[in-house]
């Protein structure tokens, strides 16, 4: 199956996690954001090396290193 970091979504497309690269510490920071194997998350935009998604019911930015660390 195809997997692709989530920076590279387009807005408003709802995708499933499907892995969570990166150190302990940062894959623990992502869950307790919300960014969970299995969870849905929508991307709303980009701007300036940040993506602002939508997941669990909440607004969160990102950074484009973190949001390469999610694979959708």
């Amino acid at each position: 199956m195809f997997m692709m970091p989530l920076a590279m979504m387009n807005a408003g497309e709802p995708a499933i996690i499907k892995k969570i690269g990166g150190k302990e510490d940062t894959r623990q920071f992502l869950e307790n954001l919300g960014f969970v194997v299995g969870g849905v998350v929508t991307v709303i935009s980009k701007a300036n090396g940040n993506v602002i998604v939508n997941v669990k019911d909440s607004r969160v930015a990102i950074g484009q290193e973190m949001a390469n660390k999610i694979m959708v």
